[in-house]
């Protein structure tokens, strides 16, 4: 879209990445949200949703000017709802204004009248008469100030602005009396609002080191700051809690998403005494933990919207996106300053994304993909890699010593996600080796116990390689990492190396032997399944 003229008050279109353009007005912003730095952009609230976001200038356009236009390029009934409650508040303000208009004649007629009837003969009388008429205007700018209080888009104040003044814990939300700007129903930003928001680079915060952290737990603060050695620096921060142990924090944590991994770090931030509300797809996974004390979230939205932190962490991209952008998503109850943690391993493109829609609400974004299985879930093991909000990073210090041993901050945005990729690529080729080794081994007529046997007592010698030989060897393949988790993570690594035209020919033919296993039903096993695309 080009460039315009525009300014706060104005019915624009805003485009949002792919998306079809959709209605809005130009509003001002909560006082505490920052406006993203870089090109020209404003603070638009959408009709027909709950929703609002900071729009680069030239990715709007005047709403009557191009109005016939973006009706002809989107026919959706969503997007008709949202064009109807444009013309409702339009209609209702133009009503407003002619009402306006004929009070203020009316008024004006009857001071005439009244004054030719009788005029003032001395100086008391015009006093009277100034302090007559200054109450009828008096009472006239009341009435006014009624009228504007009424509706959401009517008034010199933005309805943010004034939801702000009202209420403070509903900024970012319309307030419930202004009603002429959205339509009775659930927003679905998935579809609406899904598209990257305007162009955010992340600048990690300056603050103090890491504080009161479990002396087993180490922090890894990698700076991206380039220097002439083009290497980057690691700092280590280890200090002793209080008595040893983790003190928790007093924010408000919510956590979505009760898999093999999410049930075992939630269980470990309930028993280091963290305050947790959870949420899951399948409402029956949330009861063992109500029964440990964590609280109930009926939404993803209401989770968020009642805790200080929210983590989450689901399957893939397509999950990690519906959790934000579908109904009642995790973008429906952001509002400025609070926080937002993924730990889905997913591609840099989809947290890129999540994290600018985030932001873009006043909200703060972390990724923080960990490396590890349900066992390491369970036991507190977990290695974590962060990057994007270093002060985020930071308020999450007891809450990552309670479910892992290690984190490291990898710097902006993105980069958890490509390192998370590169680990999950160099462990699901090594399964898939391990698997090709013992098959080979029977079909040569040699002992695969003896050739387990040996490799532990050799430099390749692992808890891993060691635990994934005796699934194969007792045929047991009940889940601790699901394969089809592992080939998609393969599956994303090679795009991975697609993007920067880097070879990735191991990975890619340790793929194609976990798309053969997902084909004989091993998808829910255990990634140590693989073995069974080689016997078969």
């Amino acid at each position: 879209m080009a460039a315009v003229s525009l300014r706060l008050g104005d019915l624009v279109w805003g485009k949002l990445g792919r998306y079809p353009p959709w209605p809005g007005k130009i509003v001002n912003p909560p006082k505490d949200l920052k406006k993203p730095r870089g090109k020209k952009c404003f603070f638009v609230k959408f009709f027909g949703t709950e929703d609002h976001a900071w729009i680069k200038v030239e990715q709007l356009k005047p709403y009557h000017a191009h109005k016939e236009e973006m009706i002809k390029i989107n026919k959706g009934k969503r997007f008709q709802q949202a064009v109807d409650a444009v013309e409702e508040f339009l209609r209702r303000a133009k009503g407003k204004d002619q009402t306006s208009s004929h009070n203020s004649a009316d008024d004006k007629n009857r001071r005439n009248s009244s004054e030719e009837r009788s005029r003032p003969n001395s100086g008391d009388e015009k006093r009277k008469l100034s302090l007559s008429e200054g109450k009828v205007k008096k009472n006239m700018g009341e009435g006014k100030k009624r009228v504007s209080s009424g509706s959401s888009e009517r008034g010199s104040k933005s309805p943010l602005k004034r939801a702000q003044e009202q209420s403070p814990r509903k900024r970012g939300r319309p307030p419930k009396d202004e009603k002429d700007l959205t339509i009775p129903e659930s927003s679905t930003v998935k579809g609406i609002m899904a598209g990257p928001m305007a162009a955010f680079k992340w600048q990690p915060a300056v603050s103090e080191p890491v504080k009161d952290a479990d002396p087993h737990f180490h922090h890894f603060l990698l700076s991206q700051t380039e220097k002439e050695t083009g290497s980057t620096s690691i700092q280590a921060a280890d200090s002793t809690a209080v008595n040893g142990s983790i003190t928790p924090t007093d924010k408000k944590i919510g956590f979505l998403g009760l898999g093999l991994m999410g049930s075992g770090i939630v269980s470990n931030l309930l028993k280091m005494g963290h305050t947790v509300t959870v949420w899951n797809r399948t409402a029956e996974k949330c009861d063992l933990f109500i029964q440990e004390g964590a609280r109930l979230g009926r939404t993803p939205a209401e989770v968020v919207s009642t805790c200080d932190i929210t983590f989450a962490c689901v399957s893939d991209p397509k999950a990690a996106k519906d959790l934000v952008l579908g109904p009642s998503g995790v973008l429906q109850g952001i509002r400025p300053g609070k926080c937002y943690v993924d730990m889905s391993t997913v591609d840099a493109d989809t947290v890129t994304e999540l994290a600018q829609v985030i932001v873009s609400r006043g909200g703060r974004f972390l990724e923080a993909p960990v490396s590890g299985n349900q066992q390491l879930s369970n036991d507190g093991m977990l290695v974590i890699l962060a990057a994007g909000d270093r002060g985020l990073y930071e308020d999450c210090s007891s809450c990552f010593q309670a479910m892992g041993k290690t984190s490291f901050f990898l710097g902006e945005v993105g980069n958890a996600a490509k390192m998370m990729l590169i680990v999950n690529m160099v462990q699901g080729s090594f399964m898939a080796t391990i698997a090709e080794g013992l098959t080979l081994a029977q079909v040569t007529g040699q002992s695969q116990q003896t050739l387990l046997d040996i490799l532990n007592q050799g430099q390749l010698a692992s808890i891993f390689l060691d635990q994934k030989c005796q699934n194969i060897l007792q045929g047991n393949f009940k889940p601790d990492f699901y394969l089809k988790y592992i080939q998609k993570d393969l599956r994303l690594a090679i795009a991975l190396g697609d993007a920067v035209n880097h070879p990735t020919p191991m990975a890619a033919a340790a793929n194609e032997v976990y798309k053969r296993a997902k084909a004989l039903d091993q998808s829910d096993n255990d990634m140590s399944a693989v073995y069974r695309a080689y016997i078969h």
